[in-house]
């Protein structure tokens, strides 16, 4: 919704390593090995397909991260990348859930097998069961969805990306939203933090 919003490509570090999972690609039997068991996947391999990504032409005006940096070595990384190409982070989202909440949206999330599209059968769910709303592809549930990956996941996420909320408030480029809401109401937040640091074009 904000990609739309904003006319930016969204960039899913997530989709994209589940594609090359799919397709069994080099990096992504590489990228499997970490993501069955819930891990972050090396530095190495993601820093390497987001600089990819990025210097795609359609990146030109912007781009939203969903899901990167994952570490404080990823966020220098990535400040080091764009800082090569002349830009820079604008600003950086946290959406704050509880554990439990977080924990319950995984468990209904669903994935469409054709086109990485996500829902949720209990606060997004497609028109039909089952079925994608936009290619109608078969709608699964992600193999690392299941309870005792997604608290390994969370902890991981308290551990390792925390920090990296501090290393942004510190340049003044942090907001913290609740994403306790229905989606409409957290993307209205967003979109006023976005205005008041002028950021919508």
């Amino acid at each position: 919704m904000l990609s739309e919003k904003l006319k930016i490509p969204h960039i899913s570090t997530g989709d994209m390593l589940r594609e090359a999972t799919q397709k069994k690609t080099d990096l992504g039997k590489q990228a499997k090995l970490f993501l069955d068991k819930g891990e972050l996947v090396s530095d190495q391999i993601v820093l390497g397909i987001v600089e990819q990504r990025i210097k795609q032409p359609d990146c030109n005006r912007g781009f939203l991260l969903d899901g990167f940096p994952r570490t404080i070595a990823q966020t220098k990384a990535l400040d080091r990348i764009l800082g090569e190409m002349g830009k820079s982070i604008d600003v950086v989202i946290e959406l704050d859930i509880p554990d439990d909440l977080a924990i319950k949206r995984m468990l209904n999330r669903l994935s469409c097998m054709q086109c990485s599209a996500n829902f949720n059968s209990d606060t997004n769910p497609s028109k039909t069961e089952g079925k994608c709303d936009f290619c109608g592809g078969k709608l699964i549930h992600r193999t690392d969805d299941t309870d005792e990956v997604i608290k390994g996941r969370l902890g991981i996420f308290h551990q390792e990306v925390e920090p990296i909320e501090k290393y942004y408030a510190k340049q003044d480029k942090s907001a913290i939203i609740s994403g306790e809401d229905k989606t409409d109401k957290v993307l209205e937040r967003i979109l006023k933090v976005l205005k008041e640091r002028n950021l919508l074009f």
